[in-house]
């Protein structure tokens, strides 16, 4: 996905203490560079339930690249299909493993902010 992740698949995602078990997973001695915390867990064959505690940054309510992680590792197991709806705190993505190896993500869009900088001060 470009970006380290590790993906655990549990019988209920909400039960999990993400933040205790992510930081500590984060910085495991296993991941060098850190990684991308997700917790799945199966709802259906077409249906992922997932909670990612992203590096850095902490518990996120939507992470495209965990999403995309998820799919295939679940996938590669077996769990779901090369298509599915992964429902995340900010809401549900569908996420496609193409047979030719690439990963679609499609979903809703909304803007969470707008903003402005002056370019003078960038020095």
């Amino acid at each position: 996905m470009g970006n380290p992740h590790a993906t655990f698949f549990v019988a209920d995602a909400m039960s999990i203490d993400l933040a205790s078990l992510g930081p500590l997973l984060e910085h495991h001695k296993i991941f060098p560079e850190r990684a991308n915390i997700g917790v799945a867990q199966v709802l259906s064959p077409e249906r992922l339930r997932l909670r990612v505690w992203e590096r850095g940054v902490g518990i996120t309510r939507a992470c495209g690249t965990g999403a995309c992680a998820a799919l295939v590792a679940a996938g590669r197991r077996g769990l779901v299909g090369r298509r599915a709806e992964i429902v995340l705190d900010g809401g549900a993505l569908t996420i496609e493993w193409r047979g030719d190896g690439h990963v679609i993500m499609t979903g809703p869009v909304a803007t969470s902010f707008n903003g402005s900088f002056d370019l003078a001060n960038l020095g």
